[in-house]
């Protein structure tokens, strides 16, 4: 079963209200925001990280990049680096290289999910629904009572 189809059956078990839309392909959560015509402060990319404690998937603003080295010290970890497309790949087969929706903590991917507060603040949110076509948006706060991420302050402006 593909993510999309997954992730929507989920969230209608859970009974949350989303809205899936599809657009033109694009690759970066800038230009899928801009395609969605929604702020880049409240679309969700997803960047996967790999410490002593395995994976993670840090959840920020589209807008922002992520601070590894912010990461290192909220996680408490000496060695903490970006995963490669390779753990990509085998952590999420059924996704798009870069398009996993941020559902971890043991809803459709066991992974530990830390988000930061930046994008908390924003009313709703939007991400990648496991291509580079489909998008879901929900409610934050639907979003956060599902999935339950820790959140922390590791992202800053984009260069």
């Amino acid at each position: 079963m593909k993510t999309i189809d997954r992730l929507t059956a989920f969230l209608e078990m859970r009974e949350a209200k989303y809205k899936h839309d599809r657009h033109p392909l694009s690759y970066t959560a800038r230009e899928t925001a801009r395609a969605e015509h929604v702020a880049p402060r409240s679309f969700a990319k997803v960047v996967v990280v790999h410490s002593e404690e395995g994976f993670s998937m840090a959840v920020l603003p589209a807008d922002r990049i992520v601070d590894l080295d912010e990461l290192r010290a909220a996680f408490g970890s000496r060695h903490l680096r970006l995963a490669t497309e390779k753990e990509l790949e085998e952590l999420f087969p059924e996704c798009e290289l870069g398009a996993m929706p941020p559902f971890g903590n043991g809803t459709l991917f066991d992974i530990s999910v830390w988000v930061d507060g930046l994008l908390m603040a924003e009313e709703t949110i939007s991400f990648n629904g496991g291509t580079h076509r489909d998008v879901i948006q929900m409610n934050t706060e639907d979003w956060e009572q599902i999935v339950k991420p820790s959140v922390l302050a590791f992202a800053h402006t984009a260069g």
